[in-house]
């Protein structure tokens, strides 16, 4: 076998060609920062958020007004996962895959593809799982989007707008339901060659109202929780506020990340933090910006609305990829060769190791990574 990954360098990019035309849909549409090379796994970097802005009067002084203080808050990233996925071949079975012709090649190529492949799709269902930190949502619990038209996404948008959203790089990721319902609309051929389309378009199937509109094979459909007959206490809740207190009714439990809807009001809110015993009372969070309509002073229903799957719409800026090669000793490691490798479709670069052992060699894909939603509120759901 070669002693360098040079000789194989064709063969891998051949594989890569090959993992490229997966169904990915969020790691093209989010922040993606590659520069988290100062982060350990599991240690926290904080990203500055500036709070919404307070407007006073103008007053005519000698002295200007002694304000202006705010509290700056952040949002913790973590690089949560130092993931790799191992390929090893010895002496023997080269020569024997290779004694009818030169299939070795061919088989290290498609190991090479299903390496890319499984580290593609964790990440792709990792920032799937950010759903539990959208802020509202919209759609029909067992009606597929785009059956008829696009509304769906005028209304997805509306929500983002309604929050303060910016406008100018609005993605929506599908599952693969919706997604076939709104080729059928349009009429879509997947007859395009991706590798020569920018990062930031590929798989875009159509940006109707502004929205680029992708597909992802990780769209998650998690079990909502099993809350009846829960309701509000009667204190009142301004429009905007996140911290709803329960009255000691019905039974069940309100989940981290379940959608709600309280009586009298249509929107569909996302728990940021639940698990409440409804039974006992108790606390709820909404997720950012809160309450679109004000709750009064008379104890108000809550409905859970039943799980469907997560589609997602959301800002580019709203969810960040950090993403880096796993980190070596400052004396580096026993590898005899190593390269990056990058995707030209999802942009990720992963890092190809080969570590020469006794009479065989193991060749190692991997890649660091977190992600985050940093702005919940530039994040709606879309259930189908």
């Amino acid at each position: 076998m070669a002693n360098t990954l040079t000789g194989l360098i064709p063969t891998m990019y051949n594989a890569l060609n090959v993992v490229s035309r997966e169904l990915v849909g969020f790691i093209p549409a989010v922040t993606q920062d590659m520069t988290y090379e100062r982060a350990a796994v599991g240690q926290t970097v904080k990203s500055p958020v500036a709070p919404a802005a307070t407007a006073t009067d103008i007053a005519p002084a000698v002295t200007a007004p002694n304000d202006g203080d705010q509290v700056i808050g952040s949002i913790d990233m973590v690089i949560s996962k130092s993931r790799r996925v191992p390929i090893r071949w010895n002496g023997e079975e080269k020569k024997g895959v290779d004694n009818n012709g030169a299939q070795f090649n061919v088989i290290f190529r498609d190991q090479m593809a299903q390496a890319m492949r499984t580290l593609t799709n964790e990440i792709e269902a990792d920032l799937a799982a950010l759903h539990l930190k959208a802020s509202r949502a919209y759609g029909t619990v067992g009606t597929t989007p785009f059956a008829t038209n696009t509304k769906e996404v005028s209304q997805v948008r509306k929500i983002l707008v309604d929050n303060g959203s910016p406008t100018g790089d609005l993605q929506l990721v599908l599952d693969t339901d919706a997604g076939a319902n709104l080729r059928t609309l349009y009429g879509i051929s997947t007859d395009k060659d991706w590798s020569k389309v920018p990062v930031g378009e590929v798989g875009v199937l159509a940006t109707p109202h502004g929205m680029s509109i992708r597909e992802s094979g990780q769209i998650l459909m998690p079990a909502a929780g099993s809350a009846a007959g829960a309701t509000t206490n009667a204190a009142g809740y301004a429009k905007g506020a996140t911290v709803i207190t329960l009255a000691s009714a019905g039974t069940g439990a309100i989940l981290s990340g379940d959608i709600i809807t309280f009586a009298g009001d249509s929107n569909m809110y996302v728990v940021a933090s639940g698990d409440a015993d409804v039974s006992n009372g108790g606390t709820i969070t909404l997720a950012a910006p809160g309450l679109r309509e004000a709750i009064g002073t008379a104890a108000a229903n809550i409905t859970v609305v039943s799980a469907s799957p997560r589609s997602m719409g959301f800002a580019r800026s709203a969810i960040a990829l950090a993403t880096r090669a796993p980190a070596l000793p400052d004396q580096g490691d026993s590898a005899a060769d190593s390269f990056m490798l990058t995707d030209p479709v999802s942009g990720l670069s992963f890092e190809v190791r080969m570590y020469n052992q006794y009479r065989q060699v193991q060749y190692e894909v991997s890649m660091a990574w977190g992600c985050q939603m940093i702005k919940p509120e530039h994040c709606a759901l879309l259930l189908g």
